[in-house]
């Protein structure tokens, strides 16, 4: 089907969704919001309620954007995180290395976790120095392998492991004990504050899934001694910062996607604005064309940017990271006013800049990040289809409540991009 007469602009606010919380009276962040925009946007179309991946599945945002793009995996198919990231910051990797996506973390003497972040923001220096002495100084058992360590944003890296002349494989477990590796996904675990790191396990009895988690443990290992005598602790111990003494790896990879380009799935010119290397690994995956829109926070240049790209494009997806941080954090007051400076900031500069006569909104959000358990969840998130060509329901805010009352109803993600086509042209 053509979709080149559609123009609509796909707005995905990271983490979203939330849970009634007692610091704002029993409310969402969402719901306590003053968000003027958004209520106008919810007036002037129809809502309803996605299911980004799958039911009981609290998922990474990884898995989460592939669907709420269209993308379905089945089984073992999803190639994982650590792959998406490393082509996002374009390391060198190719079908046999393993990629994994890691943490900066802190713990103690016994390995306990103290902070999963290391504090959340740390210096890049700092990060590029300790993954600098990571691989100058870190040797294997197996005199085949090798490793790149590298920083991507606060405390967030990439490993690439390597063993020349051997195909090491991803069948093995995290040692992140927050997240759960199923069908090569990542999936947020119920954890409590007491977490150590894991020892990677090969998940079939194949010599590569053996040789696979024992580099992975050797790299834990090594990597642990290195950080606690590194010169850059100590500075950072002097300094009153939190140590930067562990990395914490999860939803490893060793093959390149194969996927339907997303202009060719969709039969529409479809771009995007993507900050995170996890977002720009997805838009390099799906040849997704992506526009230059300033740094994390600049709301108003994104919506200008956005706008403007309806003279090209017929779609842009739109990734929004902020509300996600404020739900890790637990600090439901934070994103509540983080929802309300994006609405302001983005959603007011967007309506400013749009016909809304002409193009679609569509609002929704790549999973829940509930303040009170500060980690995904498999909560609903809303999704909201607005135009004055939409038929209307009724709703008059894009809350998780009123999402319930929406004549959209419950649907998945991967079907959110049809259901609005749909809507948009009928």
């Amino acid at each position: 089907m053509d979709n080149s007469d559609v123009h609509m602009i796909y707005v995905l606010l990271d983490g979203i969704g939330d849970l009634p919380h007692p610091d704002l009276k029993g409310l969402t962040p969402l719901s306590y919001a003053k968000t003027p925009n958004l209520d106008r946007l919810a007036r002037n179309g129809a809502i309803g309620e996605v299911i980004s991946v799958g039911k009981g599945i609290a998922p990474q945002s990884d898995i989460a954007v592939f669907n709420m793009l269209g993308y379905r995996f089945e089984n073992t198919q999803y190639v994982g995180r650590g792959v998406i990231e490393a082509i996002g910051v374009g390391i060198d990797f190719k079908n046999g290395d393993l990629a994994l996506r890691g943490n900066f973390a802190t713990v103690n003497d016994e390995r306990i976790i103290t902070d999963r972040r290391a504090g959340r923001n740390i210096e890049k220096e700092d990060a590029n120095a300790i993954a600098r002495e990571i691989e100058e100084k870190l040797k294997f058992s197996n005199p085949k392998a090798s490793v790149v360590v590298a920083p991507t944003i606060g405390h967030r890296l990439i490993v690439r492991i390597r063993c020349e002349g051997i195909f090491l494989t991803p069948d093995i477990s995290n040692t992140d004990p927050a997240y759960a590796r199923i069908d090569g996904m990542g999936v947020a675990k119920a954890v409590g504050d007491y977490m150590e790191v894991e020892r990677s396990l090969p998940l079939n009895e194949s010599d590569g899934a053996k040789l696979s988690a024992l580099l992975v443990n050797e790299f834990t290992d090594k990597s642990l001694q290195i950080m606690k005598d590194s010169i850059v602790n100590k500075n950072r111990k002097e300094q009153g910062k939190k140590m930067v003494n562990a990395i914490l790896l999860r939803d490893a990879g060793n093959k390149f996607p194969d996927v339907t380009p997303i202009n060719k799935l969709h039969e529409m010119q479809f771009s995007c604005i993507v900050d995170m290397p996890v977002e720009i690994g997805i838009a390099n995956v799906l040849k997704m064309k992506s526009f230059s829109a300033g740094g994390l926070t600049d709301y108003e240049e994104k919506a200008r940017v956005a706008a403007k790209a309806m003279q090209t494009e017929n779609a842009i997806y739109v990734h929004i990271k902020g509300p996600d941080e404020f739900g890790h954090d637990g600090d439901a007051v934070g994103k509540m006013q983080n929802i309300e400076e994006i609405d302001k900031r983005f959603f007011g500069t967007l309506l400013d800049n749009i016909d809304t006569s002409k193009v679609a909104v569509i609002i929704s959000g790549d999973h829940s990040t509930p303040c009170i358990n500060k980690s995904h969840s498999d909560d609903p998130v809303p999704v909201l289809i607005s135009g004055d060509f939409v038929k209307k329901d009724g709703t008059m805010r894009f809350t998780e409540e009123q999402a319930k009352k929406g004549r959209i109803g419950l649907i998945m993600g991967a079907d959110v991009i049809n259901t609005a086509i749909k809507t948009i042209k009928s």
